[in-house]
């Protein structure tokens, strides 16, 4: 967001970067995260929560009613879905509720971001650097030269 970057990755062995897998998001009402490695229809977190609608995060607007994710509809990878009461179906996004939901998804997303970091999912986790500025800079082993992107 704004001028930072992060990326996911690590190197396995020299010149092999490893990405983890995408996954689909589902933040429940009760503050559980279900990640989800393979695309499924939104009618089967549905059937398991019948009391509930999904949200794709990425359609959700303020002072604009909360858009339903139809059953036959796939969920897809590297996506944010909130499962929300059917009691708000009704209801417009206020900016608290929204601010409250990008809350809840940021800190699962920090806390994804520190088991990939404990599973050496770090950028350039062994003995090199990522530095976020203007531009990406890191040092090269070959020739004592920086690369700057």
């Amino acid at each position: 967001m704004g001028i930072c970057a992060s990326s996911q990755y690590s190197m396995k062995k020299v010149g092999t970067l490893r990405w983890p897998h995408p996954t689909t998001k589902i933040i429940h009402p009760d503050g559980k995260l279900q990640e989800l490695r393979q695309p499924v229809k939104a009618s089967l977190i549905l059937s398991q929560n019948p009391s509930c609608f999904l949200c794709n995060s990425e359609l959700m607007y303020i002072n604009s009613p909360l858009p339903y994710v139809p059953g036959d509809e796939l969920l897809q990878l590297d996506q944010i879905y909130f499962l929300l009461p059917l009691s708000k179906s009704e209801a417009t996004l206020s900016l608290q509720e929204l601010c409250s939901l990008a809350i809840k998804a940021s800190e699962y997303i920090s806390l994804l971001n520190r088991a990939y970091s404990s599973q050496k999912f770090s950028p350039f986790s062994y003995k090199r650097s990522c530095k976020v500025g203007t531009g990406f800079k890191y040092p090269v082993r070959s020739g004592n030269r920086n690369v700057v992107f």
